[in-house]
């Protein structure tokens, strides 16, 4: 049986703001864009907040046009949840292999999400059938693990691929393994939630 990780904190709706909006300040300075020194005073003042100080594994993600641009995280963290969050910034817009560096040109043209992830917990489970029983569509990231290889999915891919056969199999892809993978019950898997912020628009 599936148990929800306890959050390392838990955000308001105005905390998850503005850890977007440190997000797109952290690209904007790195692009060289004109920053509102105001704004970015007042976001200072508000991440001096002692919940910004846990530690947490984070995702940043970037669209464009309704298509992943760039999507980079962490499981976990050593480092302030401010820290990691300017970190994966950095990395989802400018380190992301599958993609070109963001331009000053896309800035303006990409929506920003950020997702606060809990613990992560193993899904100690018997077979196949067993699994896909086990897995809450819309609810779990996933992490599947086979000797030295891995891959996760944020519980937000529930909305690209709907049944768990399809949400495994392309899991299993991303980790280079054989689509059918998952299907040998032979995978170490592991859960998670998140808090999933993006901006309006």
């Amino acid at each position: 049986m599936t148990t929800d990780s306890t959050p390392s904190v838990v955000l308001t709706p105005e905390e998850g703001r503005s850890l977007i909006r440190l997000a797109r300040l952290t690209i904007a300075e790195r692009l060289n864009q004109s920053v509102d020194e105001d704004e970015q005073h007042r976001l200072e003042e508000e991440l001096q907040k002692p919940v910004f100080t846990y530690k947490c594994g984070t995702f940043v993600t970037l669209t464009k046009k309704g298509q992943l641009r760039g999507c980079i995280g962490s499981l976990g963290s050593n480092v302030s949840l401010v820290d990691n969050i300017r970190q994966n910034a950095i990395s989802a817009a400018f380190q992301d292999p599958r993609f070109s560096p963001l331009t000053r040109e896309e800035y303006h043209e990409v929506r920003i999400e950020v997702s606060v992830l809990t613990p992560t917990l193993p899904l100690r489970y018997d077979n196949a059938d067993h699994l896909l029983d086990l897995l809450r569509p819309g609810t779990d990231g996933v992490i599947l693990r086979k000797g030295g290889t891995s891959a996760t999915f944020l519980p937000q891919v529930w909305k690209q691929l709907p049944r768990q056969e399809d949400f495994l199999s392309h899991l299993c892809l991303k980790a280079g393994l054989s689509a059918q993978a998952w299907r040998r019950g032979n995978l170490e898997v592991e859960t998670y939630q998140v808090q999933y912020f993006e901006e309006a628009g």
